[in-house]
């Protein structure tokens, strides 16, 4: 379902395409910054598996663990993934809190999600002593995970946009842990003087954010979407 979230006016991070070669994704991206990458995976065949009729007909009695949408709080909550879709997948109250906020995103159990999982494309990417994890997901629009960092990872939209914001490890961001996203893109994003302002863009069906380790990031699902990270551990 379409959602009405804004889009930013421009995207200010990198883009690549698939004539980008692995020598030089690690010595311009891999460690240093974030880039989006367009054509170099084809999850067609991923993607068809993936619509609600698809995904409930294979998926609807298996149970899911959903999470708060808040930076430092792991209250975890368990529903058959049926009742997630018809009942908790629906655009973001921009008035509740994230620890409200019951999100789905990550926690997969592999053996029941593994036939899925067989038939994604990942990115062709990897960085040297790091091996993939997948994390799937869908949320409604509005939707997201608030600030917070990890180790590196590829994020791929199937369905719908998600826009990312982005801040280099020494470049902590100002957020409230217990703020959506959605509430930070519409209070304290808009006093951001342009010097501090993330970088930024938004993920369209088939392209590739790559992040790098330790960056700062906050997503926002603009629709109803699917999608699926790669984190390098």
């Amino acid at each position: 379902l379409a959602g009405t979230g804004p889009e930013e006016p421009r995207c200010t991070v990198e883009r690549a395409d698939a004539s980008l070669t692995y020598s030089l994704f690690l010595q311009r991206f891999a460690f240093s910054r974030p880039v989006i990458l367009g054509g170099v995976t084809d999850n067609s065949a991923f993607r068809a598996l993936c619509t609600r009729e698809k995904l409930l007909a294979a998926f609807g009695p298996f149970p899911v663990r959903l999470s708060t949408a808040n930076t430092y709080s792991y209250r975890k909550v368990d529903v058959p993934f049926q009742e997630y879709v018809e009942h908790l997948l629906k655009p973001q109250d921009p008035a509740r809190l994230g620890s409200d906020t019951l999100y789905f995103f990550g926690d997969n159990n592999f053996t029941e999600w593994g036939p899925l999982f067989q038939h994604y494309v990942p990115p062709p990417f990897r960085i040297p002593g790091t091996s993939p994890a997948y994390s799937w997901g869908c949320a409604g629009s509005g939707s997201g995970v608030p600030f917070h960092w990890h180790g590196p990872g590829f994020s791929e939209v199937i369905f719908g946009r998600k826009r990312w914001f982005l801040y280099p490890p020494d470049q902590t961001p100002h957020f409230h842990p217990n703020e959506t996203t959605l509430a930070w893109l519409q209070h304290t994003y808009p006093t951001l003087p342009p010097a501090q302002r993330p970088l930024e863009c938004t993920l369209r069906p088939g392209e590739v954010l790559y992040f790098p380790d330790r960056w700062w990031h906050a997503t926002l699902n603009l629709d109803t979407s699917v999608f699926i990270s790669t984190f390098l551990g």
